[in-house]
């Protein structure tokens, strides 16, 4: 299910929660593989590997080129909604989830191009989840992946509906409302990275999502 509107609120009302001003780093052990075998099966063990070598193979080249692999890679994965997925209203699955079950909404494609991407080498302030509303086929709330090249350049949409990467002003069916990474959350915008307006993220599902992915989940 794609994250409601109403979720845009809880940037200001979870105060209580401790900020994450890092990120889970991705790590493959032989015990990743082994407990992703062992929950999702062999074909899930594969994407997992699969994952791995994209990584490898990636790290050293263009950013270009990055974008590009990172996003083919993950829109193959099938899209499903949260309620049908998880039996949840809302769930921020980590990429090995997102792998291992091979499906999910849009937060979960774009979590996993961004913990994907930094693994790469791609440093974190060029990176961040925007909360967008999207207007095509209908209306909705919606989650993209956004990089950007320099603080006030356009930034390029990694998307699971548009499928090309395309600048932030070529997507008029997008309309920018928050972005956020590790560092914190800004106000959107099309050009620029916006206002700053906390010091941290500090949402509870994305505190959630980075404490699962440090226990390997």
């Amino acid at each position: 299910m794609r994250f409601r509107l109403h979720l845009k609120s809880s940037f200001f009302s979870l105060l209580a929660l401790s900020f994450i001003t890092s990120y889970a780093h991705i790590e493959f052990t032989e015990e990743l593989f082994f407990n992703v075998q062992q929950r999702y099966g062999n074909q899930a063990q594969q994407r997992v590997k699969d994952w791995q070598s994209l990584i490898d193979k990636n790290k050293d080249e263009r950013v270009e080129d990055q974008l590009f692999e990172v996003n083919r890679f993950f829109n193959r994965v099938d899209f499903k909604n949260d309620i049908y997925h998880w039996d949840k209203n809302d769930y921020w699955a980590t990429p090995v989830e997102f792998l291992g079950t091979n499906a999910g909404d849009c937060e979960d494609f774009a979590i996993a191009k961004y913990f994907t991407l930094l693994a790469m080498g791609i440093p974190q302030e060029k990176l961040k989840l925007m909360y967008v509303t999207a207007t095509r086929p209908t209306r909705q709330a919606h989650m993209v992946l956004v990089y950007y090249e320099s603080v006030n350049s356009v930034p390029l949409v990694l998307d699971n509906l548009n499928k090309r990467i395309l600048p932030a002003t070529k997507r008029r069916d997008l309309i920018p409302v928050y972005s956020f990474n590790g560092e914190g959350l800004w106000l959107a915008k099309t050009q620029g990275v916006g206002q700053k307006v906390n010091d941290g993220s500090n949402i509870s599902l994305w505190a959630n999502l980075n404490q699962r992915m440090l226990l390997g989940e």
